[in-house]
């Protein structure tokens, strides 16, 4: 079992839509198992196993969530797969094996990569026209950027356009160290950062600070803006969709990991 699980997550399929432009086809493993389940792993962790068989990562570390509401997810996740094993819809356990993978081991380089959309936060770059989408900016990002003054103790320089401004370095220490240092957690909000563009965005929700929805919309405001002016893209609603899936197995970790 443990070659096949290797082999399965190794050799991931491409985003589905950028799989398909290329005219890919990745190769599924069909079911194996009867029962996904979880188990006492020890030292507080939970096992995920299949048929009573631990689970084991690309890297061949035991498969370990941290909580039991965690583990349950994830043996959810595999349980919801029928007749073949496809990576492409199992997202929380993708994330999973960055965490215990890399995170675990490295979390200083993953916390400096997060820091870095601090100099240079979606948040920050407003349009200067057309006004509707200035206002449209301005309810969306508004509210996070006056939680991170209030809570964080961090004040950033606003711009219209995209030429690069300089941030503070307070506000972007003071940022900084909200980002959480547990692995999960932080595998979590490093996941929500690149899908968003935005740091902010993910140390709001690890904070509890906005609801998911709301954070995702946010991050999409330009291209909504876009789509009501010149109609769908629906390749670009497909990877949207695709890249949703993401981030929802990221907050599920933020939530299951409290």
């Amino acid at each position: 079992m443990r070659e096949i699980f290797t082999e399965i997550f190794e050799n991931q399929p491409l985003d589905p839509t950028e799989a398909a432009r290329r005219g890919a086809r990745p190769r599924l493993r069909k079911r194996f198992f009867k029962r996904a389940h979880t188990g006492d792993a020890g030292a507080g962790g939970i096992a995920i196993l299949l048929d009573a068989k631990p689970v084991l990562t690309p890297s061949r570390r035991k498969f370990v969530a941290p909580t039991q509401a965690l583990a349950d997810a994830i043996a959810a996740e595999w349980e919801a797969q029928a007749d073949v094993i496809d990576p492409a819809r199992m997202p929380l356990t993708r994330l999973s094996n960055s965490v215990i993978d890399a995170v675990a081991d490295a979390p200083a380089p993953v916390a400096d990569e997060i820091a870095k959309y601090l100099n240079s936060d979606l948040l920050f770059y407003r349009a200067d026209a057309p006004a509707g989408l200035a206002a449209k900016q301005a309810q969306a990002w508004d509210p996070v950027l006056a939680w991170a003054h209030e809570a964080l103790g961090a004040r950033f320089v606003l711009t219209e356009g995209l030429m690069y401004v300089p941030q503070p370095r307070e506000a972007v220490a003071a940022a900084r160290a909200a980002i959480p240092g547990e692995p999960w957690r932080l595998g979590a909000v490093s996941s929500i950062t690149t899908l968003t563009g935005s740091a902010l965005l993910a140390l709001g929700l690890a904070h509890s600070a906005l609801e998911p929805d709301a954070a995702w919309s946010a991050a999409h405001v330009d291209e909504d803006w876009q789509m009501s002016r010149w109609g769908h893209d629906e390749l670009a609603l497909e990877r949207r969709a695709y890249r949703e899936q993401e981030f929802q197995a990221a907050i599920t970790v933020l939530r299951r990991t409290d």
